[in-house]
């Protein structure tokens, strides 16, 4: 497997969503991140460029219970900021068989949907249309907030009362 057929699987998975993040690498969702989906995978599309300090090419979500058994297989580390959360990263793509691999992929985005609000099921049980207005809504209204100028310090006091004095 390879970085172009893990992104023709994921994108196939169940609300899977797709973004580029952090320079060059492909983050999927479980939902669409303004509903508050939940990464699940991570290509990185980056060449290496330290040999000395390899850079994984692929990390995604595996649970406890299979954290502990595919670190031992060779290739396969805790995932850098992720390892917390039972992410792993594959530091090569022949690492695991494509079937195997697939199946981790799946169980990642089962797994991360099966800890999602009942308010993102919610959206995401709705019919097509419906949620793609609601996404889209959402993105709106994030946006509007991420373009609003900060307040001022002396904006947010309370105004003094009448009638009283200060000091």
């Amino acid at each position: 497997m390879d970085a172009e057929q893990a992104r023709a699987f994921l994108r196939k998975l169940p609300h899977a969503e797709e973004t580029m993040q952090w320079g060059a690498n492909l983050v999927y969702w479980v939902g669409d991140k303004a509903i508050g989906g939940k990464m699940f995978a991570l290509i990185n599309l980056d060449e290496d460029k330290n040999p000395d300090k390899p850079t994984p090419v692929i990390m995604f979500y595996v649970g406890s219970e299979r954290y502990g058994e595919l670190l031992e297989i060779e290739g396969i580390v805790p995932a850098p900021y992720m390892a917390r959360i039972y992410w792993v990263a594959l530091m090569h793509w022949n690492v695991l068989r494509a079937a195997e691999f697939k199946e981790l992929l799946a169980s990642a985005n089962a797994g991360v949907a099966a800890k999602l609000p009942r308010r993102v099921h919610e959206v995401l049980a709705l019919p097509e249309a419906e949620r793609s207005k609601v996404i889209a809504e959402r993105r709106k209204l994030l946006a509007a907030r991420e373009g609003k100028p900060a307040k001022s310090k002396q904006a947010t006091r309370p105004a003094k009362r009448p009638g009283r004095k200060s000091g």
